[in-house]
């Protein structure tokens, strides 16, 4: 996170995940670049979805980007002034994800080590790194065969991630509050209130069979939604609990938990919104 000699840290240089607290860079530029979940600030991908897991309390639980190649999940968690906590993360997660079932490996990446569990044909990737006072995980998932190129977007999105740790005393390993802009707030409240309205109308049915989970589309269909991080949040997918097949102990040590309906609403101006801009994102797939 340094600015390689120049006099201002700006969002584009890949050179994150940064501090919101070091950047020349103003919140409001990173509006249709950027995802702002209030602990973190994610760029989102040209040409993917933005989607979000509903826990079985029916409360937001992960936030996804869903690309062509995989998905992507980025927290931000507290930690002490003395760097290093990830390194103490990697261990205990390998360890979790090894007792789950999951082939797990340690590499090196571009920040230092990372966990890479296999588990039947899908890959899960688990970046890790240290800031002042925060550690953000990155989590990459997707299939086997796109492995590779779904570890470099990982990294890429991490490069130009942000993270707002703020000045709230948390225990280290707490996970930074995650706050849903307000066009993805209503979708999940809306989402909650028809998961309340199926419920009450099926409950007196009590010998109808249970109603199957909702069927998430493949991480290979290229069905994302072209513009940025507005368009994406506007045409978000609001999923229930477990609509993702999850890596072992994915909420476990280093996870969300422990660190150690579909909703399009229509929008007020049809105008086509930029592309983002400034990510490291278009440069991989340029490259591809």
């Amino acid at each position: 996170m340094t600015n390689n000699g120049s006099d201002e840290l700006r969002v584009g240089q890949a050179l994150g995940p940064y501090d919101i607290d070091a950047l020349a860079t103003e919140t409001s530029e990173l509006e249709n670049s950027h995802l702002d979940l209030g602990s973190v600030l994610v760029p989102v991908v040209e040409g993917g979805q933005v989607t979000v897991e509903m826990s079985e309390t029916h409360q937001p639980q992960n936030v996804y980007l869903v690309t062509p190649i995989g998905r992507i999940s980025v927290s931000a968690f507290a930690a002490p002034k003395s760097p290093g906590m990830w390194r103490e993360v990697v261990r205990e997660l390998a360890e979790s994800l090894r007792d789950g079932g999951a082939a797990t490996s340690i590499e090196d990446g571009h920040w230092g080590r990372e966990v890479v569990a296999e588990v039947e044909g899908g890959t899960h990737r688990f970046i890790g790194v240290d800031g002042p006072r925060w550690l953000v995980r990155c989590v990459g998932s997707g299939p086997s065969e796109s492995a590779e190129d779904l570890a470099r977007l990982s990294r890429a999105v991490l490069a130009e991630t942000v993270v707002r740790r703020g000045s709230e005393p948390h225990p280290p390993r707490e996970p930074l509050p995650i706050v849903l802009p307000p066009v993805l707030a209503d979708q999940v409240a809306a989402a909650q209130q028809q998961i309340f309205a199926e419920a009450e109308a099926e409950a007196g049915a009590a010998s109808q069979a249970q109603a199957p989970a909702p069927e998430v589309p493949a991480a290979d269909e290229s069905d994302g939604v072209a513009g940025g991080a507005l368009d994406q949040v506007a045409h978000a997918t609001v999923y229930g609990e477990n609509s993702y097949t999850e890596t072992p102990a994915e909420g476990g040590s280093g996870g969300h938990d422990d660190p150690s309906v579909t909703a399009d609403p229509d929008p007020e101006d049809d105008a086509p919104l930029p592309p983002s801009s400034g990510s490291a994102m278009q440069r991989f797939f340029r490259r591809r």
